[in-house]
């Protein structure tokens, strides 16, 4: 399996790399029950066939991508700023 290398940062706080967090991973297994440990192993599986999965477009749904982005652009289309949009999704949520 590929290794990569991975930096993770939260608001210019914290930097922790892949090998931080494998390493609180297998601490949190060293200690796991075995309900933990399924979860985990499910995780893991899930995570194995999500990454053999791939998604492709026919070249239809990328033209109709295109006509939106050019509508877009032309502001034919309605468009929302981001606290719209949450705005939008609290207000379905209750």
């Amino acid at each position: 399996m590929e290794q990569k290398l991975y930096i993770y940062h939260k608001k210019k706080e914290n930097v922790m790399a892949t090998l931080d967090l494998r390493n609180t991973v297998k601490e949190y297994i060293n200690i796991a029950d075995v309900r933990l440990l399924k979860m985990m192993k499910a995780l893991a599986e899930s995570y194995q066939n999500d990454e053999q999965e791939t998604v492709t477009l026919s070249e239809e749904q990328y033209q109709m991508i295109d006509k939106r982005r050019e509508a877009h652009l032309k502001n034919e289309s309605k468009s929302f700023t981001w606290e719209q949009v949450k705005q939008n999704a609290r207000n379905a949520a209750q």
